[in-house]
């Protein structure tokens, strides 16, 4: 199943699918018709059933709904402001030491806002 919004990506995630492939699937879906609803819908939160993996992905997903509705001149989603969606310490997509400060320069401000450090193609799929 592709999942059409970010609310379905949580879901699929907390029944064992790979967070990561769902995400991945759900911009295929949204890049091919990007659309308000595919981020308004607040997404369960997947850290209280898989611990500080789970915490990373909810702030990710509020990251992802912020960045793309600015994209996109859509409203940015009332759920992403919530606390539960921003991390406590920095969490860096490579554990290279050595890429931590081009990750810091290059996250997009909504990720950098909630303590993610990635790529600037993050949300790239090519």
């Amino acid at each position: 199943m592709r999942p059409k919004n970010l609310a379905e990506v949580a879901k699929l995630t907390l029944g064992g699918d790979s967070f990561d492939r769902c995400l991945a699937n759900f911009l295929d879906e949204f890049y091919a018709a990007p659309t308000a609803e595919a981020l308004s819908d607040r997404p369960l939160l997947i850290e209280p059933s898989v611990g500080e993996t789970g915490r990373v992905q909810d702030a990710y997903l509020a990251a992802t709904a912020e960045e793309l509705a600015r994209a996109y001149r859509f409203p940015v989603p009332a759920w992403t402001a919530a606390e539960q969606r921003k991390l406590h310490r920095p969490y860096f997509a490579s554990p290279l030491a050595s890429l931590r400060a081009v990750l810091i320069l290059q996250s997009p401000p909504a990720f950098r806002s909630r303590n993610l450090f990635v790529s600037e193609n993050a949300l790239t799929r090519a």
